[in-house]
């Protein structure tokens, strides 16, 4: 995958964006667990694309952000190659050591999960050398987002 970089006006747009993304990324194999590191001030729009990431996947449960939780796991419908979609939020963590003691290593080992991390600069010695960055800016026209997807 190469870098990309989209401009959307609305959160349909931004779930657009993930999806298209989400079944790229299903696309490919891997040997360990995918992980999407979710960059970008309060009110990006973070959320709001792991909402449309897991709808392409087939989850139907209500996805908010884990912010006092730090994890959810959902279970995708659609996906036959896909056990788990791992949505972590790091903003109340202090120090990456605290992603560590919920067993994010071996959620990492698991071939057959993708994890979406939120505020994932602050985790981001612990990630894997393949996670793809999204970066999401406000724009300075109202209601304009850029989302940049590094890989």
């Amino acid at each position: 995958m190469r870098d990309y970089i989209f401009t959307t006006q609305s959160a349909a747009k931004t779930k657009q964006i993930a999806c298209q993304l989400a079944k790229e990324i299903m696309r490919v194999g891997s040997d360990c667990a995918r992980v999407i590191a979710l960059e970008g001030n309060l009110g990006a729009g973070k959320t709001t694309f792991v909402q449309g990431f897991a709808n392409a996947l087939g989850i139907t449960e209500k996805i908010q952000s884990p912010t006092f939780v730090l994890m959810k796991i959902y279970s995708p419908h659609k996906q036959k190659y896909l056990k788990h979609l791992v949505h972590i939020d790091a903003y109340r963590l202090e120090r990456s050591a605290e992603l560590e003691h919920l067993g994010f290593h071996e959620l990492l080992k698991d071939k057959d999960s993708v994890i979406l991390i939120e505020w994932a600069d602050r985790v981001k010695k612990l990630l894997p050398k393949e996670t793809t960055w999204i970066v999401f800016k406000h724009s300075k026209k109202m209601n304009r987002r850029t989302i940049q997807i590094k890989k």
